[in-house]
């Protein structure tokens, strides 16, 4: 079950960027569960990671290599990602069976080991079976091409019921730049640094600390602001690469040029991130939670999540029910200081419900379950603090989402 149409629109190839999909039998057979990418010689890469102190093997190993290239690699990079098993809580033989994925891949690509990014995804506490995964590699590579992005967005899914992707492209002064980018997640999605697995990739050439700085905050306002059940997980990972094969460079000495392309990147990650919560687990609804006239960004945050957390909200969107004192108490339960409730008012796709610690005069039940009703909802909350505001967005909780994580491991 998701939220609205399926759509997995043109993936525009990128110049020097590649990527191959087959079987490795992680879990199951005759499913795509080995996704191999490769990105050109020269390559930029940037990421941002899981929070979770149990972070998986492959997260540590990522965020090593990463550091020790210093976010650029005279030799090409390889990104290999399995499904079916997480290989976090796995302990020393966790990181023993990751490092010799990437052992397997480097000697079969010719490069060095730290130009190997791993990432797995699937149950927690399971251990890699390392040896059917590199029997699969020479397979992955062999299937490398620009035009892989829907294999591949189908091969890193687990409990996601469709791929997710997003292209653009975009003239600039010195010619077309495109954008490309696949992710996967559906549960465990309060990401915290990261979304479960994204993968965005441009021809452009970007370098390394402006590569970061782009990818951080383009995450922030993206995949660090959804939440489908508020847990995070293990492996997260979103990465950002740059290949600079179409021969358009984008820095700071262009002020104009970086923020055109900050925006088109800004727009695949958003793309990506509100795909993940339309296909959020047993999800029949698609939520935006916006909290404006806020004393700060971090406090409009922080109500945001404690109505888009709260399992009374949730619940009650589910059953198109306009309870709208259960958005009022988790407003009010948020940990916001000297917070006047007599200046909090909520609307509900423009409806407006509740004003002055109350429901509002103008409020009709019909009214509410009207719009209660839709796929798509915004609960709009104005706290009249100050102008900050935040936008988080989330589904609502169905019976489908216990049976989806009760049967998990089954």
């Amino acid at each position: 079950m998701a939220v609205g149409k399926e759509t997995f629109g043109v993936m525009h190839p990128v110049k020097g960027f590649r990527l191959g999909t087959t079987q490795a039998g992680v879990r199951y057979r005759n499913r795509r569960d080995l996704v191999v990418m490769e990105a050109a010689a020269g390559s930029t890469i940037a990421g941002t990671f899981t929070r979770n102190a149990f972070c998986a093997a492959p997260v540590t190993i990522c965020k090593h290599n990463l550091s020790s290239l210093a976010g650029r690699s005279e030799q090409p990079l390889f990104l290999v990602t399995n499904t079916g098993c997480a290989n976090a809580g796995t302990g020393a033989l966790g990181m023993e069976n990751a490092r010799a994925v990437c052992q397997a891949m480097a000697q079969l690509a010719g490069v060095e080991p730290a130009n190997i990014f791993p990432f797995s995804t699937g149950v927690i506490g399971e251990h890699l079976p390392a040896e059917r995964i590199n029997a699969a590699l020479p397979n992955g590579l062999a299937a490398l091409q620009e035009n892989g992005w829907e294999g591949a967005a189908h091969g890193i899914m687990t409990t996601d019921t469709r791929p997710k992707g997003a292209s653009v492209q975009l003239k600039m002064a010195n010619g077309t730049v495109t954008i490309t980018g696949i992710a996967k997640g559906a549960g465990m999605i309060k990401p915290n640094m990261a979304t479960m697995l994204a993968y965005v990739a441009t021809d452009a050439a970007v370098a390394p600390d402006l590569l970061q700085e782009l990818a951080s905050a383009a995450t922030q306002a993206s995949f660090n602001s959804i939440t489908v059940d508020s847990d995070t997980s293990t492996n997260d990972c979103c990465m950002l690469v740059a290949t600079g094969q179409s021969g358009v460079a984008v820095s700071a000495a262009d002020a104009a040029e970086l923020e055109r392309f900050r925006a088109a990147l800004m727009d695949v990650y958003l793309q990506l991130a509100h795909a993940v919560v339309r296909d959020g687990e047993g999800a029949t609804k698609f939520v935006a939670v916006e909290v404006v006239a806020a004393a700060s960004v971090d406090e409009a945050r922080e109500v945001a999540y404690t109505v888009a957390h709260s399992p009374l909200v949730k619940t009650a969107l589910f059953a198109s029910d306009p309870n709208w004192g259960r958005i009022l108490a988790a407003v009010g339960r948020a940990s916001i200081e000297n917070l006047d409730v007599n200046g909090v008012s909520v609307s509900l796709n423009g409806v407006l419900i509740a004003e002055q610690g109350a429901v509002a005069a103008s409020y009709t039940e019909a009214a509410g379950a009207a719009e209660m009703q839709k796929e798509e909802i915004t609960i709009r909350i104005v706290l009249e603090r100050g102008t900050a505001e935040a936008t988080i967005w989330t589904t609502d909780f169905s019976y489908d989402y216990v049976k989806i994580n009760a049967d998990y491991r089954s």
